[in-house]
C-alpha cells in the first residue's frame, strides 16, 4: 500500500536548515496497521505529511496503492486526498456548525454521491463509532473523545484504502485516549483499511502490526 525510498525533507536554508526526514525507506502492506514512534520534532508529522502529499519530499518518492505521490500535480493530489487517503488530526478539525452526521457526510458531498447512499453511509460509520444517538449533535456539544470519533467515521466516509493519523488522541485523556486507538484497531479489520499512525503513546503501540521508530529524522534499528 505505501512504498517509500530516499525520503529527504528540510525546512530552511545554511545554519538555520531543519533536516526533518533523512533517507528514509520503508513498506507497509495492505490492512496493515503501523505506528510511527519517536519524539516531538522527531519527522513523525512530516513524514505523514509526504506520504498523504501534504508536503512534497526535496529527494526520494513516495507510492501509495501504485501512485507516485512525489509525481502528482496539484489536481492529482487533490484527487488522491479525495479518493484513496484520508486524515485524523490530533485537533479533530470538524465544523462547527454543522451537525456530526453532516460532518461524517462532508466527504461524500464532495464526490456528488446520491443523497440516499450517503445517508445510508453516514449511519453505518456513526453505528461503526458509537455514535447514533449523536447524530444531531454539533461538535460543541460533544466530548473531546466523542469528537475524535467523529473525525475518525468523517475519515472513512469516502472509503480511502490508506487512513493517516497524527497523535490521534493527543489531545485526550488516558482512558478515551485507550478507548479510540482500541476502535482504530477495530476499523481495521472491519473496513480492510490500511493505517499508518503517528504517536508516542505505548498502548497505540501495542495495538499496532508493526512499529517504525524515528529520530533526527531517520529510522532507527
Amino acid at each position: 500500500m505505501v512504498r517509500a525510498r530516499g525520503l529527504s525533507r528540510t525546512y530552511g536554508d545554511g545554519a538555520q536548515a531543519v533536516h526533518a526526514l533523512r533517507e528514509v525507506s520503508f513498506d507497509v502492506a495492505p490492512g496493515e496497521m503501523v505506528a510511527v514512534v519517536g519524539r516531538s520534532g522527531s519527522g513523525k508529522t512530516t513524514l505523514l505529511n509526504l506520504v498523504g502529499g501534504l508536503d512534497r519530499p526535496d529527494a526520494g518518492t513516495v507510492v501509495v496503492d501504485g501512485t507516485d505521490v512525489s509525481a502528482l500535480d496539484d489536481d492529482g493530489l487533490s484527487r488522491l486526498r479525495r479518493e484513496s487517503v484520508s486524515y485524523v488530526f490530533q485537533t479533530f478539525g470538524l465544523l462547527p456548525v454543522l451537525t456530526a452526521a453532516e460532518n461524517v457526510g462532508v466527504p461524500l458531498r464532495m464526490r456528488r454521491t446520491p443523497v440516499a447512499e450517503r445517508e445510508q453511509r453516514v449511519a453505518l460509520l456513526l453505528d461503526l463509532v458509537g455514535l447514533r444517538e449523536h447524530a444531531g449533535q454539533r461538535p460543541g456539544e460533544l466530548s473531546g473523545g466523542q469528537q475524535q470519533r467523529v473525525a475518525i467515521a468523517r475519515a472513512l466516509a469516502a472509503s480511502p484504502r490508506l487512513l493517516l493519523a497524527d497523535e490521534p488522541t493527543g489531545e485526550l485523556d488516558a482512558d478515551t485516549g485507550r478507548a479510540v486507538m482500541a476502535l482504530l484497531r477495530a476499523l481495521v479489520e472491519s473496513e480492510g483499511v490500511t493505517v499508518l499512525v503517528a504517536t508516542h503513546d505505548p498502548v497505540m503501540m501495542s495495538l499496532a502490526d508493526r512499529v517504525l521508530r524515528i529520530g533526527d529524522g531517520r529510522l532507527q534499528p
